[in-house]
């Protein structure tokens, strides 16, 4: 988590290659993270209940969240779903001006994996750690509150 945000993360964002988005905690010091870009992804890759309802086209837009980390200090304390849910409603909003069918995951861990199952992303068919939620499911979520 250190290396990313002391090394690369400031020259993503100048590139425009990743927006990076901190949560800081009161001392101050960093709690954790994520980073969105845009990204397509492969309608061959989305399971069925998931494409079923997108267009025929070869490449879809789509939202990654390419780093979501948090301080190992800070571990068990729901930050991670805190930063996730963060990462979703930000991709939510920002569909009005950059079209999204949904967002991408890359779990670096069977943890990681769970992590996101477990909030209802599905594996790729070319890579089962490779996971997406469609943005109908993102909004259904924040219009139930």
């Amino acid at each position: 988590m250190d290396d990313y945000l002391r090394l690369q993360a400031g020259q993503d964002a100048r590139r425009k290659v990743a927006a990076p988005f901190v949560l800081v905690g009161r001392e101050p010091s960093i709690l954790g993270y994520y980073t969105l870009s845009a990204f397509a992804v492969r309608l061959e890759d989305l399971p069925d209940q998931a494409a079923k309802k997108l267009p025929r086209c070869p490449l879809l837009p789509a939202t990654l969240i390419g780093r979501l980390a948090v301080a190992s200090a800070c571990r068990g304390r729901s930050l991670g779903r805190l930063l996730l849910v963060d990462a979703l409603q930000r991709s939510l909003r920002n569909t009005a001006e950059v079209a999204s069918v949904g967002v991408v995951v890359d779990a670096k861990d069977e943890t990681a994996r769970a992590f996101y199952i477990h909030h209802e992303f599905l594996s790729l068919l070319s890579d089962p750690n490779r996971l997406f939620l469609p943005m109908a499911t993102i909004e259904k979520a924040f219009r139930a509150g």
